[in-house]
């Protein structure tokens, strides 16, 4: 495993001293937890924008649209 040093404000610091404390982990697993999520939204994210203009010349504007066609 690599390390990663990183600066953060004195009040992100704080937050996420009192989240670690309450949940009983530790600060190092919130902070991979919480870039995992960050780095999946923005894959799907990602995603979405390289789809959306295919599925709308397939005539799929809507989520009910999607939700028709697959029902």
């Amino acid at each position: 495993m690599s390390s990663l040093t990183i600066r953060l404000p004195d009040d992100l610091k704080r937050q996420l001293e009192e989240l670690s404390a309450q949940e009983h982990r530790p600060a190092g697993d919130l902070v991979r937890e919480s870039l995992r999520r960050y780095i999946a939204t923005a894959r799907l994210e990602a995603l979405r924008r390289m789809s959306v203009p295919l599925a709308q010349r397939q005539g799929f504007i809507t989520d009910e649209d999607v939700f028709e066609a697959i029902s």
